[in-house]
């Protein structure tokens, strides 16, 4: 089975409203991404882990699927993702201060772990690919209760090495289940790049033996994401069994707020990323379309900042836990 590698975005076929809102989003997960920063560089929050670089992919995907009715097992960096399906900055931003109406957890999880059962966002934990299993226990769920919703999970390349993605994925092909997995491949699980990971020239190789089909994307462009998306999801909806996707693309921070990533990323190589940064290099696919004008990427820009600065207010002003609360969930409740 070959692994196909589109290598342009197909975009002449979507509509400038489709695209401007392609847009909105990428700028208000950056917006938002970039508030998490200054509140943990502030000491205001305790841990931030980025999605910078990863908008375009997550955007792309996440319009493709079905809000409330997909099974979404993402992972730590699927901030945009989460976003375009229906939480809000203020949900993230609960999170990230533990207060008690974090949505995901109440202020029990780190940040970064959703799981938000209105959008059927499965809980997720620290133990990296778990998600894999939980989103093929998903697939199959649907398939015996004879629904046609399609399981989505995501993970970084490094998490391929972990056996859960391997069990996950063959259990899938095997019972040819409706799940769809993306690796949102950004070159390095933290500290050590592909090369040193995976022999395979691609993740999306890997496919090739689990009998399913392995695609690779162009993950700095929404649109060429979309249209994969899209295939995928038909194809899952039809029966035809599960997709591994590969989405290429660029980490523009350091893996955490508590790493440095000088040691093992030259300044050059991290210059290189940037330039070609997916929220800008849209911002001029699309002022060369016509579909932004002049002015209009600033005050997209000015929106999203107006909406995070409500929801930092309002997150900030929302109680903590209390110390009653704290076997809430984990013994049973109380």
């Amino acid at each position: 089975m070959a692994v196909m590698r589109p290598e342009t975005s197909p975009g002449s076929d979507l509509d400038a409203e489709l695209l401007l809102t392609m847009y909105r989003h990428m700028v208000r997960a950056r917006v938002l991404d970039e508030r998490m920063w200054v509140l943990n560089r502030q000491g205001r929050a305790p841990f931030v882990i980025s999605c910078q670089g990863h908008e375009a992919a997550q955007v792309g995907m996440a319009m493709a699927l079905r809000p409330g009715y997909d099974w979404i097992a993402p992972y730590y960096r699927d901030l945009a993702l989460t976003l375009v399906l229906g939480m809000t900055p203020r949900d993230h931003l609960l999170a990230l201060l533990a207060r008690a109406a974090d949505p995901n957890s109440g202020g029990r999880q780190m940040p970064a772990h959703y799981g938000y059962r209105p959008l059927n966002i499965i809980t997720g934990g620290s133990p990296v690919a778990t998600q894999v299993l939980h989103a093929a226990g998903a697939a199959l769920a649907s398939r015996v209760r004879g629904e046609d919703a399609v399981a989505y999970t995501s993970l970084g390349e490094g998490s391929t090495s972990e056996g859960d993605f391997h069990e996950g994925l063959n259990f899938a092909a095997v019972h040819q289940l409706p799940l769809i997995c993306v690796v949102e491949n950004n070159g390095f699980a933290i500290s050590v790049p592909w090369s040193k990971q995976g022999h395979t020239k691609d993740v999306a190789d890997r496919a090739l033996g689990y009998g399913m089909p392995g695609v690779i994307v162009d993950g700095l462009d929404p649109v060429a994401s979309y249209h994969a998306m899209t295939e995928a999801v038909a194809r899952a909806r039809r029966g035809e069994g599960p997709t591994l996707i590969e989405a290429k693309v660029a980490r523009l921070t350091p893996h955490s707020s508590d790493d440095d990533d000088r040691p093992y990323k030259t300044r050059e190589a991290v210059a290189e990323e940037k330039a070609q940064d997916c929220v800008l290099r849209f911002r001029r696919v699309l002022e060369q379309r016509g579909v932004l004008s002049p002015g209009d990427a600033e005050e997209v820009r000015a929106q999203c900042m107006r909406e995070v600065d409500r929801a930092q207010e309002e997150a900030e002003n929302s109680p903590l836990p209390s110390p009653e609360s704290l076997h809430l969930h984990v013994y049973g409740d109380q």
